[in-house]
């Protein structure tokens, strides 16, 4: 026998010619309890107890860890091991293959660790690219343009070492007081499904092992507030907050899913097996792995009050579903063994979940014989700390190239009088408090305020220009000058007038406000940072009026991670932009729009409200949410889901739906045409949605159900057909059935929610069908574009 085939008979779990379910079976069956147990956990090495870094009650969660008693046992996950301190990326991936060396070594069976990291608007370390932050992403209704950027993010990862990324949120947004709209895609489920589903592919094709969260409920939390309880019908359930996982599951094929911290009229997420196993893997035949939020599993003792110890705890998340409690061991350490070993949960449990783990390992390659801890990023180089400081690249050119594209994309323009292009502006008074703060570009998950403001000695780690940096650099003729006025989250005034007088001395005002990134109320955006209205943080509103009083062109640009009530502005501003935390390069994109070099193409994920007071509402709303004659309150928004404007004109026509009637399992078409009939190239949105008029269960006025983004040149048109299934009518009539029913409905193709100048009515005949998650979940988009003068087609086709 050779050596290899001696090998084989050892560890058939390392031989890659047996079949993955026989390799798994051979390591199950060889695992002690003890190190079945601790393929289970993460350990968070290197994490502050004192409760002041990086996650919510840290302090109450998180010891010691001692490596040197859990190593031997085998280690389940290893827990940011980037985006925990400042680490150079060439030391820190060195580091992360030295702790994955001992870890086989030491322990018996030699079981790598899986290493995960947030990947929220790019890779969460130091000195990694800051994408814009998903609702930017929404805003830029450009699928593929995601997908782009979340390959680059999980190339950049997977080069370093790690396996897993915690993204994408598919949260929908419910009540935009809620501190985390910045990490979702927007209030719709559609636009959200299909952003996010391109993201997961992205990510998944670089080799990382996407996570979708926070599955699920979590963005319908009462009042706002984070963490609070939710309580939806199971309808609004099943018809908003579960499109968006269902689709990117089938769309995407995530690897893992992260269950959401609330619970759902009184049962913790973390242990509801209806959500975590009857239909997430009995109906949608999910696959892979459970991940705990941070803390979860021990939350259902110390903030639910649903289990009475850790052991308890531990029992009914595994019941439930949860494969791998993060961040740390906790939960699934000691008191696991306990529950086992009382009885109070079975070890058949235990290893399903152990299963789950162990196949993904697999996938990773961190069973083989021949794996090797060194990552791709340092392939050739000496194992030595200085030889590798400073070799490593996590922001090239290429990814702030693309990260400036996504920002481009992404601003919206909410409003314009003409102002803007600026055509050679004598005078710029630059006024507010995100006009000269580089951190008014990024999300609560951006290295460098997640996790560099506590070490505000390792500096940055990437270039983060300023607006009013940027500015200088775009209008190198014009005198620029420049004052806050005010703080964003402070109450103090004393600082307008100066202010307002610096804006009268000027030819145009570029007045910046918005929000600071932070966690857990360190910010006025972000993680626990929830808002109490959606009036502008501090004293901005009152900044904001006092320089449109002033008389001086005034251009608002939001920098900001959710939308706010703008007072007088959307009826006296020169101009609005709204700019959702658009990353490194959002400030140079924003003084590109400003003088004209880019074309504003973004469109509203979020609408823009009216009124400070009027949530929660979305315009994903029915009759009784809409203005009517029996309450004073209007929610109607100032900006809906959808809009946004360009420097150019687009003219519609033609537009003509091909079928009257359809049987409930048929389709519809329907078709326009689209010019620019500007003087400048330009992005055009059609939007489709649907209207259900008469239906057995309260619907949604208008939903979203298809789109297609346009760039066209001047004179150049573009024929844009939709086929619409008519699964896509398809709604919940009761838990668990969902159906297609006769009657009428009507397609209307805007240019937003509320701007919605053509419709066709179609009749849907024959029996009720039922439907399932097979359902399909698009339209079929035809776009042909006939090029100015020429007449010449080209036909191009997004399903």
């Amino acid at each position: 026998m050779t050596d290899q085939q001696t090998a084989r008979v050892v560890r058939p779990w390392q031989d890659t010619s047996l079949p993955a379910t026989a390799r798994v079976e051979a390591l199950v069956a060889e695992l002690t309890l003890e190190e079945k147990i601790a393929q289970l956990y993460g350990v968070w090495v290197g994490a502050s107890a004192d409760g002041e870094d990086v996650a919510p009650n840290q302090h109450e969660m998180i010891g010691d860890v001692d490596l040197d008693e859990l190593v031997p046992k085998g280690l389940g996950q290893l827990t940011r091991p980037f985006g925990t301190a400042p680490v150079d990326p060439g030391v820190g991936a060195l580091s992360l293959a030295r702790t994955q060396r001992r870890i086989a070594a030491e322990s018996r069976l030699g079981i790598p660790a899986v290493a995960h990291e947030e990947c929220l608007a790019g890779f969460a370390a130091w000195g990694a690219t800051a994408y814009p932050v998903p609702l930017s992403w929404a805003a830029t209704f450009d699928a593929e343009l995601i997908e782009r950027m979340s390959r680059r993010i999980g190339e950049d990862m997977r080069s370093v070492g790690i396996h897993q990324g915690l993204a994408p949120v598919l949260d929908v947004v419910r009540d935009a007081r809620w501190g985390r709209v910045e990490e979702t895609m927007g209030e719709d489920p559609y636009l959200i499904g299909t952003i996010g589903s391109a993201y997961v592919r992205g990510l998944e094709s670089a080799g990382i092992v996407a996570t979708l969260k926070h599955f699920v409920g979590y963005s319908a939390s009462r009042a706002g507030r984070n963490l609070a309880p939710v309580s939806i019908g199971r309808r609004e359930l099943a018809d908003v907050l579960l499109p968006p996982f269902e689709m990117v599951l089938r769309e995407g094929r995530p690897r893992s899913v992260m269950n959401a911290y609330t619970d759902l009229d009184g049962v913790p997420t973390a242990a509801d097996a209806s959500i975590l196993t009857e239909l997430l893997r009995d109906v949608w035949g999910f696959t892979g792995t459970v991940v705990a939020d941070y803390f979860s599993v021990a939350f259902l003792q110390t903030l639910h009050g649903t289990a009475g110890s850790l052991a308890d705890a531990a029992a009914a998340a595994l019941e439930a579903g949860i494969d791998v409690e993060l961040p740390t061991v906790h939960a699934f350490g000691a008191p696991l063994l306990e529950a086992v070993a009382d009885g109070r949960l079975d070890e058949a449990v235990l290893d399903r979940a152990l299963r789950r783990v162990l196949a993904q390992k697999l996938e990773l390659g961190l069973l083989d014989a021949e794996w090797d801890a060194m990552p791709p990023a340092l392939a050739g180089r000496a194992d030595d700390i200085d030889a590798v400081r400073g070799t490593v690249d996590l922001d090239p050119p290429v990814n702030r190239a693309l990260a400036a594209e996504i920002a481009e994309r992404a601003i919206v323009l909410l409003r314009n009088d003409g102002t803007l292009p600026l055509t050679a502006p004598r005078r710029i008074a630059v006024i507010g408090p995100t006009a000269h703060d580089r951190f008014a570009v990024l999300g609560c998950y951006a290295f460098p305020t997640h996790v560099g403001v506590h070490h505000p000695e390792s500096g940055d780690g990437i270039e983060l220009p300023t607006l009013l940096e940027s500015l200088r650099v775009e209008f190198p003729d014009a005198e620029i000058v420049h004052a806050a006025g005010t703080s964003i989250d402070g109450d103090e005034v004393d600082g307008i007038p100066d202010a307002t007088a610096l804006a009268a001395s000027a030819d145009v005002v570029v007045l910046a406000l918005g929000d600071r990134a932070g966690l857990f109320g360190r910010g006025t955006s972000g993680e626990g940072c929830d808002a109490e209205s959606l009036q502008l943080p501090g004293a901005q509103a009152v900044l904001l009026e006092a320089v449109l009083d002033a008389g001086v062109p005034t251009v608002v640009t939001m920098l900001a991670g959710r939308p706010y009530t703008l007072g007088t502005a959307p009826d006296r501003a020169a101009a609005i932009l709204e700019a959702f935390f658009a990353g490194e390069e959002g400030t140079r994109a924003l003084a590109g729009i400003l003088s004209g070099r880019v074309e504003p193409g973004g469109r509203l994920p979020v609408s823009v409200p009216a009124s400070a007071g009027v949530h929660p509402s979305t315009y994903l709303a029915s009759p009784l949410d809409q203005r009517n004659g029996v309450s004073n309150i209007d929610p109607t928004p100032r900006y809906p889901f959808g809009h946004g404007l360009t420097y150019t004109t687009f003219e519609w026509s033609d537009f003509a739906g091909d079928e009257a009637e359809i049987g409930t399992d048929g389709s519809a078409a329907v078709r326009l045409r689209v010019r620019n009939a500007g003087e400048r190239r330009g992005v055009e949105v059609v939007q489709l949605y649907l209207h259900d008029p008469v239906a057995t269960i309260v619907r949604p006025v208008q939903r979203l159900i298809g789109f297609a983004r346009i760039e066209l040149a001047p004179g150049e048109e573009a024929d844009v057909r939709f086929i619409v299934p008519a699964d896509l009518a398809s709604f919940t009539v009761r838990p668990g059935e969902r159906i297609v029913e006769p009657g009428e409905l009507v397609l209307s193709a805007g240019r937003s929610s509320g701007d919605l100048p053509y419709a066709h009515s179609v009749r849907l005949t024959g029996p009720i069908r039922t439907v399932d998650h097979t359902r399909r979940l698009h339209p079929e988009v035809t776009v042909e574009r006939i090029a100015a003068h020429t007449g010449a087609a080209a036909a191009s086709v997004m399903d």
